[in-house]
């Protein structure tokens, strides 16, 4: 049974590629990419892992390929990545505490107010719109790296924190209606620091690089889903955590969080990509550690047979931007 789809190289030439439950790879035929196996699959009123089925052909040995990113769009300007935050159960308390006013008086922060809001309405009766979350944008397809390549902060960034979620991963239908294709683990990856001068500084810190898992999970999630973050020094484990995803770890729902995403005639266009990241509730930051340059982080879990992982590397700071007025 078909449990998910991955991207590859092989010899300059790429593919695509089916996992069954048991880990076996089976490339495809007639298809190099993932988006145009969806295109195909719009096309013919088919589920991806059907067509991808009816496509099965010769197996593949995963050590012989390099993998690449599992979604990508010819144009990397059309693929939009995005997120939302304070939506998982706990997810408030790593940024409450960085976000208190010292010595304000203030009890509940705008963070806790909204984690709150995600509580009480988060998840709406079926074809009823819940309460909107925190959503932020992060980049366009060019952020993206590939699985075992390095996550770079930029030369002035604060710091560079993973963060272990799930992502939905979306095509735009021809009518303008997103079609889901799956999803993927990844690592949003933000500025923590940053982040933490200041709650307005929030939209700074998420842009930065991502990084996705070289799996497209196909159906639906799972409702109960169980993973391990954890952060690599010199070969050894500096830290590690079990984390918590899917709905029943959810203060909102996952067609919630696509309505207040999807709902903007912006995000309707046809043969855009767009990757969404669910949110997060465990963070090596709110445990006080300070990754550095060469840090591996690793993030794995139950529902996906490959895990995410990418070293921690800094660019070199550029400067003073520079504006040429013509």
């Amino acid at each position: 049974m078909i449990r998910s789809l991955i991207q590859f190289a092989v010899r300059g030439e790429r593919g695509v590629a089916a996992l069954d439950t048991d880990g076996t790879a089976r490339r495809l035929e007639e298809v190099s990419t993932v988006a145009a196996l969806a295109a195909d699959a719009l096309k013919v009123g088919a589920t991806l892992a059907i067509l991808a089925q009816a496509r099965l052909g010769k197996n593949l040995a995963l050590e012989g390929v390099t993998l690449l990113p599992l979604i990508d769009h010819t144009d990397p300007a059309h693929l939009l990545v995005s997120g939302t935050g304070l939506t998982h159960l706990g997810s408030a308390e790593g940024r409450d505490k960085m976000h208190k006013a010292a010595a304000s008086g203030e009890h509940v922060t705008d963070s806790m107010r909204m984690f709150l809001m995600g509580l009480d309405g988060g998840k709406p009766a079926a074809g009823q719109p819940g309460v909107q979350p925190e959503w932020f944008y992060k980049g366009d397809g060019s952020i993206l790296v590939a699985p075992g390549a390095p996550l770079t902060m930029p030369g002035f960034a604060g710091d560079g924190g993973e963060e272990p979620e799930i992502a939905g991963i979306y095509l735009i239908a021809p009518d303008g209606r997103p079609a889901r294709l799956g999803f993927a683990l990844g690592n949003e990856f933000s500025d923590h620091v940053t982040e933490r001068v200041n709650y307005l500084w929030l939209a700074h810190s998420k842009l930065r690089q991502a990084a996705l898992g070289p799996e497209l999970l196909l159906g639906e999630l799972p409702a109960d889903i169980r993973g391990v973050s954890r952060i690599l020094r010199d070969g050894a484990t500096l830290w590690e955590k079990p984390f918590l995803s899917g709905e029943a770890n959810m203060s909102h729902s996952i067609t919630n969080l696509e309505h207040h995403h999807f709902k903007y005639a912006q995000f309707q266009r046809p043969g855009d990509i767009h990757v969404h990241f669910f949110g997060t509730a465990t963070l090596s930051f709110s445990d006080k550690v300070e990754t550095r340059e060469g840090d591996v982080f690793e993030i794995e879990a139950d529902a996906f047979t490959l895990p995410v992982r990418n070293p921690l590397a800094r660019a070199v700071d550029t400067g003073i931007a520079e504006i040429t007025t013509l």
